[in-house]
């Protein structure tokens, strides 16, 4: 007989363990506190891996913070980074991000090597948003998610964290992008950064979560 698997533990940000499947698009203005909660639901924990596609840090920094949301969470983590060059099976570099055909493949390939470490995972893409300003067309940043990022989380036992900078030029209206994206996601969390090193989530479809919660970071 089949049993429900644990939820993810995020203590940090004071959420409940978030079920496995669930996919979350994390909005927001400010890349810093967006990196901040990015890390603590990503980070993972013993008996898990992270996989992050980064946009804007190498993969070492990308080690670093997850390594300050979770201790030991870096040497966790699998890494496709736009920057810098590829530095063992840990880290792999993208050669081309407009390319969501081989990002994709590369990008299910790292999940599909991290789950013979472990079977629970957690994944993630930090900016969302500078794939979609790469892209000519929306449409295809979502054929993308949804054939490789949110797949992945159906088929395995892990959780997906898309984060998206709204004061990023695309090319295209944010609101409908985000609109766009949030009928394909499970839960929405917006962070507002409200003073230094504080933040506002606002949080929708998350089970035992608050309307609202404070943070520090």
């Amino acid at each position: 007989m089949s049993t429900a698997s644990k939820g993810f533990e995020v203590g940090s940000l004071s959420l409940d363990a978030i079920d496995s499947g669930t996919s979350i698009l994390l909005t927001g203005t400010d890349t810093d506190a967006l990196q901040a909660v990015f890390s603590q639901l990503v980070a993972a924990d013993d008996d898990e891996r992270s996989i992050v596609l980064s946009t804007g840090n190498g993969g070492r920094a990308v080690q670093r913070e997850l390594n300050s949301a979770r201790t030991g969470a870096g040497s966790r983590a699998s890494v496709l980074t736009c920057e810098g060059p590829s530095q063992g099976e840990d880290i792999q570099s993208v050669d081309d991000i407009s390319d969501l055909t081989r990002l994709g493949m590369d990008f299910s390939t790292l999940v599909a090597s991290a789950q013979q470490h472990s079977d629970r995972f957690r994944s993630g893409i930090m900016l969302c948003s500078t794939i979609a300003g790469e892209v000519d067309d929306t449409r295809s940043l979502y054929r993308f998610l949804n054939s490789n990022f949110l797949t992945e989380l159906r088929r395995g036992d892990g959780i997906g964290v898309c984060a998206l900078d709204t004061s990023a030029d695309i090319g295209a209206d944010m609101n409908s992008t985000i609109s766009g994206l949030q009928t394909s996601f499970s839960a929405h969390i917006e962070v507002e950064k409200t003073g230094p090193g504080q933040a506002t989530l606002t949080i929708d479809g998350l089970n035992g979560a608050d309307e609202t919660v404070d943070i520090r970071f």
